[in-house]
């Protein structure tokens, strides 16, 4: 019986997806040993921990005081949009970073790309800045 051989392009394209995986080895790594310690370092907290509670360590407390209103009080919507709102911006820095590492590789599509993702988000950020998101009265 006859071995059947594939196209020599197969054997350069399964060379390079595993030298490409093997770039991920020392991730794979470093995240096993860091939840090995992790739940090593937890599960002797766990055992070797105190447990002696009492009433005062198991009551309630807000900032050292006693709870003085329901836990189900509604909060304003506005709490709500400043999150949002700082959630929108806070990735907006994520992406920024990779791309201004990578700004000469991206090229000027890179650069139109981030120009329409960052004019889209001031377009946002004056839209709610307009209906005053931001303001606290």
């Amino acid at each position: 019986m006859g071995v059947a051989r594939g196209h020599p392009s197969d054997t350069v394209n399964v060379l390079i997806g595993s030298s490409m995986l093997e770039n991920y080895l020392p991730v794979l790594i470093f995240l096993g040993i860091a939840s090995v310690l992790g739940a090593a370092l937890v599960s002797l907290g766990f055992v070797f921990g105190p447990r002696r509670p009492d009433s005062e360590k198991l009551s309630p407390y807000e900032c050292g005081f006693e709870a003085f209103e329901s836990a189900r009080m509604k909060f304003d919507v506005r709490y709500y949009l400043v999150a949002i709102l700082f959630i929108i911006f806070d990735l907006e820095i994520a992406f920024l970073f990779p791309w201004a590492v990578s700004l000469d590789a991206s090229g000027m599509a890179g650069m139109v790309a981030m120009a329409v993702f960052l004019l889209i988000l001031v377009v946002g950020f004056i839209y709610e800045w307009k209906k005053g998101a931001l303001e606290w009265d």
